[in-house]
């Protein structure tokens, strides 16, 4: 299935996908009112480096099969600690625990108004895997 989705869809989306796969504490700032670097961020955690690192592939590979968007850009220490897929529009943070309490992202956007969990379960529930 490929179709056209705006920004916040792709958000939920994405939000989805990172649920299906045990992704913990998914928050989706809007930062458009605060910030040129895109419309929203998606920030979750992943408990292990291997979780980390599969949820960076799995959100990959469901975007370009869902949307045929691949990210702008890629990028992930060498250790899989922080990991993120940049789609222009929407940037993706993966992040082990305890890199996700130190750089506390959300604190630093504080001005950006987040997307609640319901909100973006009943936008993305149309693109669950089964």
């Amino acid at each position: 299935m490929t179709e056209e989705i705006d920004s916040k869809k792709l958000a939920c989306v994405i939000a989805g996908i990172l649920d299906d796969k045990l992704g913990k504490d998914i928050t989706i700032l809007n930062i458009s009112n605060v910030s040129s670097l895109a419309d929203y961020f998606v920030i979750v955690t992943g408990d292990s480096t291997p979780q980390v690192k599969a949820l960076m592939n799995n959100t990959k590979d469901r975007i370009k099969e869902l949307f045929s968007r691949t990210p702008v850009r890629m990028e992930n220490d060498l250790k899989n600690r922080w990991n993120l897929l940049d789609y222009g529009d929407v940037v993706v943070h993966i992040l082990h625990k305890e890199e996700r309490e130190t750089y506390a992202i959300e604190k630093f956007w504080s001005n950006a108004f987040s997307i609640n969990e319901d909100e973006w379960r009943e936008i993305s529930k149309d693109y669950k895997a089964f």
